[in-house]
């Protein structure tokens, strides 16, 4: 399941990085399942053929993380904003900005999900499909808002 979660995670990041130009996340979900399918590089691109379908646990899991993050976004821009010290959201990365509002949101409202399993997952991510710096980058910011915000688990 964690390889599923994985997947679930890399494909919420190209949606919310696509969401970034398109105001309608709805409108982005259908053309993204229906337009592409994905090959394992570092971009993602469209192939050719019709590949495999994506499982349906996982396009769920997509979905559910992309939309918490438009629902939440003034609330983890706030948060990122207040956290990246000397780094406005208008100059990050577009690829380090879906990123940190992903793991941000799984930090503050995915509670049962350990911090260090969200945090972990996003460096990995960050490794394969951003700068040499997104790993740490993401990993100092999303760790000063599990520190400071994460709701105390039960």
């Amino acid at each position: 399941m964690s390889g599923n979660r994985r997947t679930g995670r890399e494909l919420a990041l190209k949606i919310l990085y696509s969401l970034q130009d398109q105001p309608s996340l709805e409108r982005l979900l259908h053309d993204f399942w229906e337009n592409f399918r994905f090959q394992e590089d570092l971009l993602g691109e469209p192939m050719e053929e019709f590949g495999e379908q994506v499982p349906w646990e996982v396009r769920r899991f997509a979905e559910e993380l992309a939309r918490g993050v438009a629902e939440h976004r003034e609330e983890l821009d706030r948060i990122i904003g207040e956290l990246s010290t000397n780094w406005a959201l208008e100059r990050m990365a577009r690829v380090d900005l879906a990123l940190l509002r992903l793991g941000a949101f799984e930090l503050l409202h995915r509670p049962q999900t350990p911090a260090s399993v969200i945090i972990n997952e996003a460096v990995e991510i960050g490794k394969r499909f951003g700068t040499k710096e997104t790993p740490s980058f993401v990993n100092g910011i999303l760790d000063r808002i599990a520190r400071n915000h994460r709701p105390p688990t039960a």
